[in-house]
């Protein structure tokens, strides 16, 4: 038995989110979907997992929705496992970023851009800054070469570090992101505060990883599901991520041993202790002797 991953969002008003919420539930529930559905009223983000089959019936059903008709759905293997449950909400946003209404991709956002004109703009040397719209921790593990990191470790400090980029407002700027999500309400941001020229990755860094793997993107994807990073098939990548501890290449995450901390960093299976399990920069001299 195979098992797939799904990966899709798409900002487009939705007039009764409750209803919606129902009826993906009772579906995905049918196919034996697990994974998260967020839907509000400006849209729906979600990624799911379940045996191929189910996947294909899923996305079948989707389709047939005139609001989803034409939804970039991502796809890649899974195992089966990677998610415990299946999470159906309703929210005020598709992803949380508590940004003023006025920020509404459904009516203003940055220019989408496709991997295949970005991989231009690399080859030609076109003068252009990426600016990485992901959290610190996703960014260490895989970035494209020169890009900004955002120094956000979540995505409601935009408005705070923004500022970060007054130096580049009247540049070429493109936002990346996983999926391209978070990119949406991220560039249109951007253009309110003064970006004169600013792009978005149509697809995100998914999709330029599948065209051109172990190219211009360095190390690997970071996900929100059981398999932490994947390489899309760029197995012969360069780890760039290093432990927090002691300088090791690795790709390894792990949670702060304090379970009141909540910092997720990378650390590599030396810095561990013999239950795997290791304390973040900011605890480790406190617990440890």
């Amino acid at each position: 038995m195979t098992y797939s991953v799904i990966l899709f969002y798409k900002y487009v008003t939705i007039d009764a989110p409750e209803l919606l919420m129902e009826r993906e539930r009772a579906v995905c529930e049918v196919l034996g979907l697990t994974g998260r559905v967020i839907i509000a009223t400006e849209g729906i983000n979600a990624t799911l997992e379940g045996t191929t089959e189910a996947i294909a019936k899923y996305k079948a059903h989707l389709k047939k929705d005139s609001r989803f008709k034409k939804v970039d759905i991502k796809e890649t293997e899974g195992k089966g496992d990677l998610f415990p449950r299946l999470s159906i909400k309703v929210r005020s946003e598709i992803v949380t970023s508590h940004l003023p209404a006025s920020i509404n991709p459904r009516v203003d956002t940055g220019v989408h851009l496709a991997p295949s004109e970005l991989k231009k703009w690399f080859e030609a040397g076109e003068d252009f800054e990426i600016i990485d719209m992901r959290n610190d921790y996703e960014y260490a593990v895989g970035h494209f070469k020169n890009a900004r990191p955002s120094g956000m470790s979540d995505f409601k400090d935009l408005p705070k570090v923004a500022e970060r980029y007054s130096d580049i407002k009247d540049k070429k700027v493109i936002t990346v992101c996983t999926g391209g999500v978070r990119c949406e309400k991220a560039s249109a941001y951007l253009k309110s505060q003064g970006f004169t020229n600013v792009y978005q990755l149509e697809g995100g860094i998914h999709r330029y990883m599948e065209k051109y793997p172990a190219q211009e993107f360095l190390g690997t994807l970071y996900t929100f599901d059981g398999r932490v990073t994947m390489d899309l098939g760029a197995h012969n990548h360069e780890v760039i991520g290093v432990c927090v501890h002691c300088g090791e290449k690795t790709e390894r995450f792990a949670d702060c041993a304090l379970k009141s901390c909540g910092n997720h960093f990378i650390a590599c299976t030396a810095c561990r202790d013999e239950s795997d399990q290791v304390y973040c920069q900011d605890h480790v001299a406190a617990f440890v002797s």
